[in-house]
């Protein structure tokens, strides 16, 4: 099954970084945070690798074929100011008819990919994404007057589920998408929503995703530590 990772945005909230390199190329533990995604497919069995690629692009290209792996790795430009539907839009032609999975070039989970796609063929669904709880950021307090009635500390299970990436797609889907200038988290996924044709995969075990310095920093003791797979 393709992988395809859409990794061609600014990354303008880790500017600290990208204003010399693309967010997926910020390393973490010594590797670029799209390595440690990739191995984790790889680690599945997942090698054939579609990278959707914008701004600094030329960065992830020579880091590429510099490297010898046994991974099928495809490096395709998908414009500079295109938005992330768009960027998969680009790619139809090489995904072909068959089902494919997804991610973004910023996100690190230790999800299990078979359960994933074992879940999506099972609800026979035009798209599957993968739920996850934020790590929460302050604690919890609930306050009548000006006493507490509540109080508890960080806890992920207080926060809402989210779109955690790792999504399978069936290739009918990319009909929905409009042009560049389409949000894959907009119309695309709401229209699908509507229709009653996407699934949550629930996964409550580790991912984060690498937005600010904050969530690098974090990741980088995560992964040092080896804790990623637990």
């Amino acid at each position: 099954m393709k992988v395809v990772i859409l990794a061609g945005g600014y990354g303008t909230r880790l500017s600290e970084y990208t204003r010399t390199i693309p967010k997926p190329m910020v390393k973490i533990a010594g590797k670029p945070i799209i390595f440690h995604i990739m191995e984790h497919y790889a680690k599945y069995g997942f090698k054939d690798f579609y990278i959707a690629l914008g701004y600094k692009g030329d960065v992830i290209k020579n880091y590429f074929n510099k490297k010898k792996l046994d991974w099928n790795v495809n490096l395709i430009q998908t414009g500079l100011n295109t938005m992330t539907g768009g960027r998969l839009k680009r790619l139809k032609k090489f995904l072909g008819k068959e089902t494919f999975m997804m991610t973004y070039g910023d996100g690190v989970s230790n999800i299990d990919l078979k359960k994933l796609i074992k879940f999506h063929k099972k609800k026979n669904k035009l798209v599957t994404l993968t739920a996850v709880r934020p790590p929460a950021r302050f604690g919890v307090l609930k306050i009548k007057g000006t006493k507490v009635k509540y109080f508890k500390e960080k806890s992920r299970l207080d926060e809402g589920w989210i779109n955690g990436g790792f999504f399978v797609i069936e290739p009918s889907f990319l009909k929905i998408i409009k042009n560049d200038n389409t949000f894959l988290e907009k119309e695309p996924l709401e229209m699908v929503t509507k229709k009653g044709q996407l699934n949550a995969f629930k996964h409550n075990g580790f991912w984060q995703c690498m937005d600010t310095k904050r969530d690098k920093d974090k990741l980088e003791k995560i992964l040092k530590k080896k804790n990623f797979e637990k």
